[in-house]
């Protein structure tokens, strides 16, 4: 017998390959190869092409102005005020939503306590799991609290009966953890390939246009925390949500890299308790109440997505035991780090050459604000001195290669959440106009005026 033709394709980026190899030379990922049938001409080739123009039909248009919207009041709460606004204000009917983070962090959590909610205002949910049992999954539901008849269960590993049953229109919201473990019938390759995700992906969604259901989709992410599988899956959903922070503590973070409906510059704040995922109502009041004002602690007012937080910026500045001294960062870009260490050292007289840099953004929070480089600097100069700054005092500012200090994004909430904890003053750019605002003009001087005894 004639062995049929096969090719290798990567689960990761989709590259082909003739034969196997260990790992892809594209995008870099290990053991990601996996052994599929060469299309035929009569699948994929020319023949297909031929007959895709015959059988086509003209399309009926409408104008825009004769079409009915969709009502946005028909939106889902979620019970929790920021996640809706994340969503652009509630879950929208036939939306499709990709829910994305790290094992463990909480997402099965969440979604049962979201799941419990929408069926305690009396619309219909379905969970469906292909990853745990039902036993499982009622644990859970009993240390969360939900109970309602509206909200129903099932265990399946099949798109296809996970489609046909989103298409009956018999419920408002399901919820499909995860796409990663589905497997489309008229596919051979295993689950978590790049052709079962996409497929499977693309028959979910177009169930749920089909019926107006809401769906939620879990999805896995790899070592580097980017979303795992084709990134055709991310184009063809309405929404995109990452779940970040650390799993085994502190504030965890839900934002929306792609919106249809909303905004992508808002955030949700959670914290983890024995009765699941809770909103976090000032994280800035949390973040600062085990603060202790020491040399190397500077306050940082800065914002997440458009939410203004005041974070503390710890730094610790020690004479190096090796030839070639450690910059490490918590929460902080490690190359920003490295840029400023170089700035403060060029543009000022305080020399780190010789000193290992250690910075932490307290309460597990990754900082992604430029205006986040003058509380850094300042911290720096602080724990190096041994001296610290007054604890009336708020930072923020971006500082150039030149030593200088740069105008902030909306810098009226970062006082305005400022003045509501107490602080009396911030050091901020001389270009905001404010009594609130102490201004300065370059790193040099300011080094030198505002960190005393």
């Amino acid at each position: 017998m004639v062995k049929a033709r096969a090719q290798f394709v990567c689960q990761q980026c989709g590259t082909t390959y003739q034969k196997w190899a260990g790992r892809c030379s594209e995008c870099g990922a290990w053991n990601s190869l996996l052994e599929q049938p060469i299309p035929t001409e009569e699948t994929s080739g020319k023949s297909a092409v031929a007959r895709g123009q015959v059988s086509g039909k003209v399309l009926d248009s409408a104008s825009i102005n004769t079409i009915e919207s969709t009502n946005q009041k028909s939106r889902l709460q979620t019970s929790f005020r920021d996640l809706d606004i994340v969503l652009g204000g509630g879950i929208l009917a036939g939306s499709v939503m990709l829910l994305a983070g790290q094992p463990g962090i909480g997402k099965s959590t969440l979604l049962m306590q979201l799941c419990a909610a929408i069926a305690n205002s009396g619309k219909e949910v379905l969970y469906v799991s292909g990853e745990e049992s039902a036993g499982q999954v009622k644990l859970r539901a009993i240390r969360l609290g939900a109970s309602s008849d509206k909200l129903k269960f099932a265990s399946s590993n099949s798109a296809n009966d996970i489609a046909k049953t989103i298409e009956t229109g018999n419920f408002d919201l399901v919820i499909v953890d995860s796409i990663q473990t589905l497997t489309l019938a008229e596919i051979s390759s295993a689950p978590g390939g790049i052709s079962q995700v996409t497929n499977c992906g693309n028959l979910i969604i177009r169930a749920a246009k089909a019926s107006n259901t809401a769906v939620i989709i879990v999805g896995h992410v790899t070592k580097d925390g980017t979303l795992a599988g084709p990134k055709v899956l991310e184009h063809l959903v309405d929404v995109v949500l990452n779940f970040e922070g650390d799993r085994y503590g502190g504030f965890k973070i839900i934002r929306a890299v792609k919106n249809r409906f909303g905004s992508t510059s808002e955030a949700a704040i959670f914290e983890m308790n024995e009765k699941g995922l809770a909103e976090v109502e000032n994280p800035s009041a949390t973040l600062l109440a085990e603060r202790q004002n020491t040399d190397g602690s500077i306050i940082l007012a800065t914002l997440d997505g458009t939410r203004p937080i005041l974070v503390e910026i710890q730094a610790l500045v020690t004479p190096t035991t090796f030839g070639y001294p450690r910059r490490t960062s918590s929460g902080f870009d490690a190359n920003r780090l490295s840029l400023l260490i170089a700035v403060v050292e060029r543009r000022t007289k305080l020399k780190l050459s010789d000193k290992d840099v250690y910075i932490n953004v307290v309460g597990g929070l990754k900082l992604q604000d430029a205006a986040a480089d003058l509380a850094i600097c300042l911290a720096m100069a602080s724990a190096a001195a041994g001296r610290k700054l007054s604890e009336d005092y708020v930072v923020f500012g971006e500082v150039g290669l030149g030593g200088e200090v740069r105008s902030a994004f909306r810098p009226d909430q970062r006082i305005a959440e400022a003045k509501k904890l107490g602080f009396r003053h911030a050091i901020a750019p001389a270009t905001i106009k404010d009594p609130f605002i102490i201004p300065v003009k370059d790193l040099r001087s300011t080094l030198i005026d505002y960190v005393k005894e």
